[in-house]
């Protein structure tokens, strides 16, 4: 057993050892119905999870929403090789993002002027939080560098393009059995095409994440102006 151990903590990507060779992450162990052929290429960061604090840019100032604005993006990607050693190579594939936004204050779409307007919570207002959320699929291309071995430094630069759907305002009353929430979808001018740019740096299959959507979250002028960013960990499984 100490000689395993020992043998595994020396290992590097030109080692003789090709037992954790081809296994990145939490799937370290597995390689398909197959063993993984000496030649072949290590692949890295197909499955990740960005779990994102949310905010906005604009006529709003960044952070100054609640800290528990908290969303989550699934990244299912294709690592594409450029060089022998994998250590620049191209990431593409899906992406679902659910970012949560929780502001004080009202955010109402007006159908009749296509008009979206921000008002700051009210004296008079009962509800205890209001949220703005959507979800959105994306198609990401990253240029990523790393060196050699699997105990690599990392990173990623890169952008999306994607369709945001199932925006909608909540607030919420009251508490736990008692509480009461009102859930509205649609704004009539919402941006459903949506633009980004984001970058990972990080170790081996931890980084730290953060995007910035080009365009606002709505169109009208007259509108309020807000761009979305996100900051946060990833995490890649596989």
């Amino acid at each position: 057993m100490c000689l395993s151990f020992i043998s595994h903590a020396q290992y590097d990507s030109k080692g003789d050892s090709i037992r954790s060779r081809f296994r990145p992450g939490a799937m370290w162990y597995f390689t398909g119905w197959r063993p993984a052929k000496l030649e072949k290429v290590r692949k890295y960061d197909r499955l990740i999870f960005d779990i994102c604090y949310n905010d906005w840019v604009g006529d709003k100032d960044l952070f100054s929403n609640s800290w528990a604005s908290i969303g989550f993006n699934t990244n299912l990607m294709f690592d594409i090789p450029l060089t022998k050693g994998n250590t620049v190579s191209i990431g593409t594939g899906i992406s679902h993002s659910y970012s949560v936004i929780r502001h004080n204050g009202h955010l109402v779409g007006n159908d009749s002027t296509g008009i979206t307007a921000w008002s700051p919570k009210l004296a008079t207002d009962t509800y205890r939080k209001s949220i703005f959320g959507a979800h959105s699929f994306s198609i990401p291309l990253e240029l990523r560098f790393h060196k050699e071995s699997w105990r690599h430094f990392k990173l990623h630069v890169g952008g999306k393009i994607g369709y945001q759907t199932s925006a909608f305002s909540k607030y919420v009353t009251n508490k736990w059995l008692n509480r009461d929430v009102i859930k509205n979808y649609g704004f009539s001018d919402e941006n459903t095409i949506i633009y980004s740019a984001h970058v990972r740096l990080g170790f081996r299959n931890w980084a730290l994440f953060g995007s910035y959507n080009f365009n606002t979250l709505f169109s009208d002028p007259a509108s309020i102006q807000l761009n979305h960013v996100q900051m946060g960990v990833s995490i890649s499984l596989f």
